[in-house]
């Protein structure tokens, strides 16, 4: 290694290379030994009020030894994560990240690009992954997409054409206000908050986001979605768009995404399909079933950092008609102009979405489908979806523990019921139990309420749990729910 001249005054380089790549080596020695040992720490630890203070500290106005601030990160930080990697986290529905992922993304930081756009390999890479989604779920090469820091960004990004496309008018140029008719946009009542957040940032209101019940198995309504279309037509309201859930955030459950592009082709509505939790499921072989159908979207969200594992953050977002999403964003500044060659010869990702300045989030991604290939990744989301129904077995086969919802790919959501208690203190009973397991850091689960009533929830997205893990989960339920109930 060449120790070059030293940098410039005040620049932000190492002032010796040499030792830079030294605390660099020591660094990942230390972050590997952290991965690899997970398994043997707690799933989440709770802070101290003095452990908390450190990061109460006004900015510090001089600098600290780089060795010593990486230090301070160990001892501080590492020590309490969320605990999304370890094997016994359930809770949400989150990725559990990768070794590969991480290396991307200090490459990708070392790199420096900006995804805006532009002539460069970067640009190159985030087209591709684009692409690579696309044909994982099954869209046409004339679909076009865009990668965002999450499902919520991309939900955002496919309703937004939708509600450009069914306005009526350029509403892009004129505003909502100019609508000649208020728009309606269907969901279940399972639908993700952040469709409710999309509308408002849309202009349109909560109130534009009917939605829809759902039968036993908490997929839509078709019957009750007509007769409301058919309500709100009559109404005088303009319906614009179905959004249809494939794997809900609650149940998992997949909404019959070929009735619904029907009824949507029937109806003149866009279809749009948010696939953040189960789009993926199409790369697995043994259930790949479940969401025939979803190739007919007109638009698709679908989170990377989920089924993919890719360290947060990266969601994408897909159009089937690519124009149409161009429309939607483009916008050509002055200072943005393209070139015949150089730097800016190359496309602009930035009118492919609201983001300007875009961070090289496909590289983790591009290296980890490099490293494993789609079919390892299919074979993953197939071995989540059987620990779930191990585990909703398991669950039937209790007497003191009840499903609360069908399992249909890997969420399960049950309850611990001893008998006698009224829903009030059913639920109180299970949240402690939940808190119980996280305090202990043997596992952490969420919860729920389904039909009203409380219910805890293990969404398993995860590559490293084991089917023992699940065995462990419920015997532990039994025994706190046992020794909370007196029995």
């Amino acid at each position: 290694m060449r120790d070059g001249p030293p940098p410039p005054r005040d620049a932000l380089d190492p002032a010796d290379w040499a030792e830079a790549a030294r605390i660099a080596r020591d660094t990942v020695d230390a972050a590997v030994r952290h991965l690899a040992e997970v398994r043997d720490r707690p799933v989440w630890r709770a802070m101290t009020d003095d452990q908390r203070r450190r990061f109460e500290a006004p900015p510090p106005a001089g600098p600290t030894p780089l060795a010593d601030v990486i230090g301070e990160v160990f001892e501080g930080v590492m020590p309490f994560p969320m605990g999304n990697v370890h094997p016994r986290f359930w809770a949400w529905f989150m990725g559990s990240s990768s070794f590969t992922g991480a290396l991307a993304d200090f490459l990708a930081g070392i790199q420096g690009s900006n995804l805006g756009g532009g002539n460069h390999a970067a640009v190159l890479v985030d087209q591709q992954v684009v692409g690579w989604c696309r044909d994982m779920v099954g869209m046409p090469a004339a679909a076009a997409g865009t990668l965002t820091g999450g499902g919520t960004a991309a939900n955002l990004v496919g309703l937004t054409v939708a509600r450009n496309a069914k306005a009526g008018i350029d509403v892009r140029e004129e505003g909502v206000a100019a609508l000649p008719r208020p728009l309606r946009f269907y969901g279940s009542d399972q639908i993700h908050s952040c469709h409710r957040k999309a509308v408002e940032a849309l202009g349109l209101g909560n109130r534009a986001l009917r939605r829809i019940a759902t039968d036993a198995g908490y997929r839509i309504d078709i019957r009750a979605l007509r007769a409301a279309i058919a309500e709100d037509r009559a109404q005088g309201l303009q319906p614009a768009c179905l959004i249809a859930n494939a794997g809900s955030v609650n149940t998992g459950a997949i909404d019959d995404l070929v009735a619904l592009a029907d009824l949507a082709a029937a109806e003149n509505l866009w279809l749009h399909v948010d696939g953040c939790i189960g789009a993926l499921v199409a790369i697995a072989p043994e259930n790949r079933h479940r969401v025939a159908g979803l190739a007919r979207a007109d638009s698709l969200a679908l989170d990377p950092h989920k089924w993919l594992h890719a360290p947060f953050d990266v969601g994408c977002a897909l159009v089937r008609d690519g124009a149409r999403l161009r429309q939607s964003f483009g916008i050509s500044p002055e200072y943005l102009q393209p070139a015949p060659r150089g730097i800016a010869s190359g496309p602009w990702l930035h009118e492919f979405g609201p983001e300007t300045t875009r961070s090289f989030r496909a590289l983790k991604v591009w290296m980890m489908l490099k490293e494993h290939g789609i079919a390892r990744f299919g074979r993953l989301i197939d071995r989540n979806i059987d620990q779930a129904r191990h585990l909703a077995t398991l669950v039937g086969a209790h007497p003191r523990l009840d499903l609360a919802a069908p399992q249909v790919i890997n969420i399960v959501c049950f309850r611990y019921d001893p008998g006698g208690l009224d829903a009030a203190a059913l639920k109180a009973l299970n949240v402690e139990i939940m808190l119980r397991l996280q305090d202990s850091g043997l596992a952490v689960l969420s919860d729920t309420s389904l039909g009203g009533a409380h219910a805890l929830r293990v969404a398993i997205c995860n590559h490293r749990t084991r089917h023992e893990d699940l065995d462990l989960l419920v015997d532990e339920v039994v025994r706190i729910g046992d020794d909370l109930a007196g029995r």
